[in-house]
């Protein structure tokens, strides 16, 4: 009796191991792809287009910090920045810690009535 459940046993886990290995990675394999083209490839893309553009400032660019300054670039270095905050007010921050250029929101056009 023992010897049939045995070999039972040995037929079954051998038929099922073969085939099973593969098949159980492919749940994780398309987890990977839809996190790589929602998460993972749009970050990177974020990441090239910052850069550019600190790569890209200029004096007299206005910029907006990550602390939540607008100002005026008046100066640059190879990782420092002046910005003028006010008349005559002028602070160093580091490149890295510009958000973006400081765009003018254009006003809502009025409605006809």
């Amino acid at each position: 009796m023992v010897n049939i459940a045995y070999a039972l046993g040995q037929s079954g886990a051998a038929a099922q191991g073969g085939s099973g290995g593969l098949a159980a990675f492919i749940p994780f394999i398309l987890m990977f792809v839809v996190f790589y083209f929602l998460l993972i490839r749009p970050q990177q893309k974020k990441t090239k287009l910052h850069r550019e553009m600190i790569n890209n400032l200029k004096k007299g660019d206005k910029v907006l910090t990550s602390g939540g300054l607008h100002g005026t670039i008046t100066g640059l270095d190879e990782s420092v920045c002046t910005v003028e905050i006010a008349d005559r007010v002028r602070v160093k921050i580091a490149r890295a810690n510009i958000s973006g250029l400081d765009q003018p929101v254009a006003p809502a056009p009025a409605k006809k009535k």
